[in-house]
């Protein structure tokens, strides 16, 4: 297997990961929008919870024709390349990583990620407008999806492909645990509004499992009502899903016995599925919820920066 070189090992681990951070913010942001257009409620649903996807509240000037907070949340996870949790920001960060790499990939796969970043870069600005919003997200999570699937289909299994799928599952893990703690916002922001009273639970559920494509596969699996507790378990713990942090965990474990170090990383892969199991699904507890959700991303954090170390000092 030829040896994939420590500089380039970083920029696949880093560039895979921009990739997915991007696909998924917009399938959050869309799945969100569909929730503010259709929710059956007079309450009106604030914007800020999104900006738990980069962990914090942020700086945003929410002026007086925005009330709900919509464009200036929007652009900031759309258009703001100072906002490194950004579709702006991630894909051109994609983009510049994976610029250095293209003598590992497919020619195709570098044509859709510079694709991808053409587009972004011309028309994020205008996608705040609600009107032009859902065509360019879903426009972002098709190229993504496609460049996946060049990936799947035409590329060797060396090291190079390996590194680009830890990228992949370590992110995808993480923001499936940013997903669950954007419900929490959520439903506390909702719950604080209207005085603790909980109202329409099964709707907002719902968007949750649509922010990481998963409502017709939870409907597969459970086959009853949507239910907090049972999301939550469906995308922490069904190894079968392969976007649940569990469903992650598993295909890292097969992808990291192709790697060297095997021993070390699957020793801090099995410290953070011990975090992972000792979450509860809290689904109908929502501040022990965002509590657990922090723990899981600490876990997953600690993990890649191990891969990062093993994977990325030195050369494959």
């Amino acid at each position: 297997m030829p040896v994939l070189l420590a500089r380039t090992a970083d920029r696949l681990f880093w560039g895979a990961r921009y990739v997915e951070r991007a696909e998924d913010t917009a399938r959050i942001v869309r799945a969100y929008n569909d929730l503010v257009v259709d929710f059956p409620s007079q309450e009106l649903l604030r914007w800020e919870p999104l900006l738990a996807l980069h962990g914090s509240d942020g700086d945003i000037d929410i002026r007086p024709n925005d009330p709900a907070g919509e464009k200036a949340v929007v652009a900031k996870l759309l258009a703001d390349a100072d906002n490194p949790a950004s579709i702006a920001s991630a894909v051109a960060s994609a983009r510049e990583n994976l610029r250095t790499t293209r003598e590992v990939m497919p020619r195709e796969a570098w044509q859709s990620i510079n694709q991808l970043s053409q587009y972004v870069s011309a028309t994020a600005g205008a996608a705040v407008e609600r009107q032009l919003r859902d065509r360019f997200l879903l426009r972002v999570i098709e190229i993504s999806r496609r460049l996946d699937g060049i990936l799947e289909s035409t590329m060797t299994r060396s090291s190079a492909y390996h590194v680009l799928r830890v990228g992949r599952l370590i992110e995808r893990a993480d923001m499936t645990t940013r997903v669950l703690g954007v419900a929490a916002a959520g439903i506390l922001a909702l719950e604080e509004a209207e005085h603790g009273e909980l109202v329409h639970d099964e709707v907002r559920w719902m968007n949750v499992l649509r922010s990481v494509s998963a409502l017709q596969m939870y409907q597969r699996a459970v086959r009853g009502p949507i239910k907090g507790d049972q999301v939550v378990e469906f995308l922490l713990f069904y190894g079968s899903f392969p976007r649940s942090v569990q469903g992650c965990f598993e295909e890292l474990r097969v992808v990291v016995q192709q790697l060297p170090h095997e021993g070390e990383v699957l020793a801090a892969l099995d410290r953070a599925q011990s975090v992972l199991e000792s979450v509860g699904p809290h689904g109908d507890e929502i501040e022990l919820l965002d509590r657990a959700m922090d723990r899981v991303q600490m876990a997953i954090a600690e993990l890649a920066a191990t891969m990062h170390e093993l994977y990325v000092s030195s050369a494959l």
